[in-house]
């Protein structure tokens, strides 16, 4: 048992199917199962995952799969996996809620073993002792690694960036992420999706002046759309909501359900009397109503591009809307994204996007967040 097997099955060179196998002696854990958004596909393909039967030659040896965060690209393909080979799955209590959700839809939640996870709790597998370090990034509740071996540490820091003032929950755990520097550290697994950006990726809380003003500034209705998992930036529609009088109607059913997972489970803050539903927004004036929708990237069948096109239920975007595009185009979308900006201009909606005001921030680690790991 002298050496480690790192065997990346996606993510590596690409956007999305975060999947790895770490080997050590006969045993292998797997961390993540995400699906990938194909630029160019024929028609009838919506979706790609990462080719699992490269593991059938180490199926004997595998004993868990760990899910990092709960993003569909660290996720998405969690049944495809499970299918194959029926592991444990380790996650936290988001990430385990929305890879519910994903299996419920295979029906599939009787047939796996799901453990909770908290940050700063350890897991022995084998081989393996993983702790699980408190990540700050765009979602909630995620986890870097220190997996321990018998040849080792290896710290993979799962899609992250350094945070000191999060939206919701703690700061990157960096005191922890420093004892298994002092102790020594084989290899680092580094997210490096901004790794050609320079400086610091900033706050979730940075885009708050930016939506205070545009709210300070606006007499017709706003409508936001942003990731529905993006728990940070709707809890700050919520508070500037508030603190504008304006009421929040949520559409779009992904969006729905994550407000109701994430405020069922005390992640997300929605002050009392600022909800309301469809039919009741109708009968508010325009400087009185915030719609948090699905659609930022152009689907065709989200809220927004239904709302830019025809109608989503009766709604549809005029003239003196505006709309804030909080979310940054995922590659192989900016088609699709331009033509809904089209649609929306031909309304007579306005757009406010990233480009113009400091509405969206990545959740990935840019140059010196990179140094930040590096160093520590």
């Amino acid at each position: 048992m002298n050496k480690i097997e790192i065997i990346p099955l996606g993510g590596i060179g690409e956007f999305g199917m975060n999947c790895m196998g770490i080997r050590c002696g006969d045993e292998m854990i797997v961390v993540d199962a995400g699906m990938g958004f194909p630029e160019e596909t024929p028609f009838g393909v919506d979706i790609s995952i990462p080719n699992f039967e490269f593991l059938e030659q180490y199926a004997g040896d595998l004993t868990a799969l760990i899910l990092t965060h709960g993003h569909e690209d660290h996720i998405g393909a969690l049944p495809y996996f499970l299918k194959k080979f029926n592991l444990p799955v380790y996650g936290s209590r988001f990430t385990l809620a929305l890879a519910e959700k994903r299996l419920g839809e295979h029906r599939m939640l009787d047939e796996v073993l799901l453990h909770r996870v908290e940050a700063n709790d350890i897991s022995q597998i084998g081989n393996f002792t993983i702790e699980y370090i408190n990540a700050s990034h765009s979602l909630v509740e995620c986890f870097s690694l220190a997996i321990k071996t018998p040849v080792g540490t290896i710290i993979h820091t799962g899609d992250y960036k350094i945070d000191e003032t999060p939206v919701i929950g703690k700061p990157y755990d960096l005191k922890t992420l420093k004892k298994y520097a002092d102790e020594g550290v084989l290899a680092l697994l580094s997210d490096s999706t901004n790794a050609a950006v320079a400086g610091r990726t900033p706050s979730e809380k940075d885009v708050i002046p930016a939506f205070e003003e545009i709210f300070a500034t606006t007499d017709g209705r706003i409508i936001v759309s942003t990731f529905s998992s993006s728990l940070h930036r709707l809890q700050v529609v919520f508070n500037v909501a508030r603190e504008f009088d304006r009421k929040v109607c949520v559409i779009g059913r992904s969006m729905q359900k994550n407000v109701e997972l994430a405020s069922d489970m005390g992640l997300l803050k929605i002050p009392h009397d600022t909800l309301v539903e469809l039919g009741e927004s109708r009968s508010l004036y325009p400087d009185e109503i915030v719609y948090l929708v699905t659609g930022s990237q152009g689907e065709s069948r989200a809220a927004l591009w239904n709302m830019a096109t025809s109608s989503f239920k009766g709604l549809e975007i005029e003239k003196g809307d505006t709309v804030i595009l909080s979310a940054r185009i995922i590659p192989g979308n900016d088609r699709a994204i331009s033509r809904l900006i089209g649609q929306i201009y031909k309304r007579g909606g306005n757009i406010i996007e990233e480009k113009r005001r400091l509405i969206h921030v990545s959740g990935h680690a840019s140059q010196e967040d990179i140094k930040i790991m590096t160093e520590t």
